[in-house]
């Protein structure tokens, strides 16, 4: 039985007690880590695919260790113009062992639920800006000298004063007054 499941952005095809290297991820050394974005899934003749997940599927990993992968050297040189460099990199990295693939009935993680509360103030904001121009209506009536002449014309306007687009400010002011 084989998954192929996607780690840490990648997708890697993986197997029970199965070792895989994946970039480096936030869990403690010793920790079981459960990844739910299974894509495929084989178990014998029987091949599952998603789409783009398999609901209710799920890989279980223990994290061994973190480490540093092999050295990688980038070098950099354009002919005849003495131009040369020469760098060095080392991928962080995490080593799991893959414990157990389960076809069905696994829970989904909850980092799938905090998208949802984010939403919610977005839509409380929106209020905030309808609500907002009301404001602004009962203020012009009050004092309407620190409104612009745009504003002041879109009073008018809704008024039906006319001759509006061709008031300056302080006409425009006494007219609405």
């Amino acid at each position: 039985m084989y998954a192929i499941v996607e780690i840490a952005g990648q997708q890697f095809k993986v197997a029970k007690d199965q070792k895989v290297y994946v970039h480096r991820l936030q869990d403690e050394e010793g920790s079981k880590v459960t990844f739910d974005n299974v894509l495929l899934l084989e178990d014998g003749s029987n091949i599952t695919i998603g789409a783009p997940a398999i609901d209710g599927a799920a890989v279980e990993a223990k994290v061994i260790k973190h480490l540093k992968g092999d050295k990688v050297i980038v070098f950099k040189k354009k002919r005849r113009k003495g131009y040369k460099k020469k760098n060095g990199h080392r991928q962080y990295l995490t080593e799991l062992v893959i414990e157990g693939i389960i076809a069905s009935g696994a829970k989904k993680s909850e980092k799938k639920a905090e998208p949802k509360k984010e939403a919610k103030p977005a839509a409380k904001k929106a209020e905030v800006k309808a609500e907002a121009p009301k404001k602004v209506e009962a203020e012009a009536t009050e004092d309407l000298s620190k409104n612009t002449v745009a504003e002041l014309r879109e009073l008018a306007k809704a008024k039906g004063v006319e001759g509006y687009s061709s008031m300056k400010k302080a006409e425009l002011i006494a007219a609405l007054s």
